[in-house]
């Protein structure tokens, strides 16, 4: 990996024409591309990303569907279990990243003349096109279990783009975490102990009006239940007579405000990422 980084970022001089952006972007794609090679090397990596939603998926809507609206619950369910889904590519790139803190890569590439930012720049790309593998199978198994895209083709495109941006966001937050977890074992506790009940308390699975007290009040502007009613709402899915409907202004702007969101924990967590990555580098 070395000799690979060492010839495309260039240990020789490189020309003014490609500095210094060219050259991030350059270091980015190289990265991106060394952390797919290496899940194609080791494919339980991608299984697990895309066996687990399809575990929830089949879960949900039949072993608990069946009380909770039965094919219309299925129709309302997949939305959610994608926004769950990226939401929890946090995890994948919290583990990634501190498996290269321990083996001693992040020291390799730190010893190379690459932005700082194109390291975690690649590492949250290449998980974003993990999130990409797991949207498209999870849009499979939805078809499978009755569920399809009732919207315009424009429509469904934007709910995607939307539950990317999402991924993208998630994965600097792992990407924090991973940098602040001393080793991988801390970091696979860490990367998930958060995220199940931010996960659970929103709709991506209910309704969050039938949620208790304050919890329903976190379920409302929780950023998974905007991203989940954000592909109910682009891709035209209803809900079970049953589900009493959102409130609120987060449920009736809910693209705005899951866009909002994605922007919101991006401002955040790039930049202590990157101050992190600085103090780990230092040591």
């Amino acid at each position: 990996m070395e000799a690979e980084l060492a010839h495309a970022t260039g240990s020789h001089r490189i020309p003014k024409s490609t500095e210094p952006r060219f050259r991030f972007f350059r270091d980015s794609a190289i990265v991106a591309h060394r952390n797919l090679l290496t899940i194609m090397r080791v494919p339980t990596l991608l299984v697990t990303a895309t066996v687990q939603p399809l575990m929830f998926v089949f879960l949900f809507a039949y072993v608990f569907g069946a009380s909770l609206g039965g094919g219309m619950y299925r129709e309302f369910l997949i939305a959610g279990i994608m926004a769950q889904t990226v939401a929890f590519s946090a995890a994948f790139t919290t583990v990634g990243l501190a498996g290269d803190l321990e083996k001693g890569i992040i020291d390799r590439m730190r010893s190379l003349p690459m932005s700082r930012l194109a390291v975690l720049m690649g590492r949250t790309l290449s998980d974003l096109v993990v999130s990409m593998v797991s949207l498209v199978v999870m849009t499979v198994c939805g078809y499978v279990v009755g569920w399809s895209i009732n919207g315009s083709v424009a429509d469904a495109v934007l709910a995607y783009g939307v539950i990317l941006l999402f991924a993208f966001a998630m994965s600097w937050v792992g990407a924090l975490t991973g940098l602040l977890a001393p080793n991988v074992e801390v970091a696979q506790s860490a990367g998930l102990i958060w995220l199940f009940p931010l996960s659970f308390i929103s709709s991506a699975f209910i309704s969050a009006q039938t949620l208790p007290g304050p919890l329903a009040t976190i379920a409302e502007w929780n950023p998974i239940t905007a991203v989940a009613a954000t592909g109910r709402k682009l891709f035209d899915n209803s809900a079970p007579p049953m589900f009493r409907p959102a409130t609120g202004w987060p449920a009736e702007h809910c693209v705005e405000y899951a866009v909002l969101c994605s922007g919101v924990i991006l401002l955040i967590a790039i930049p202590l990422a990157l101050l992190q990555y600085r103090r780990v580098a230092s040591h």
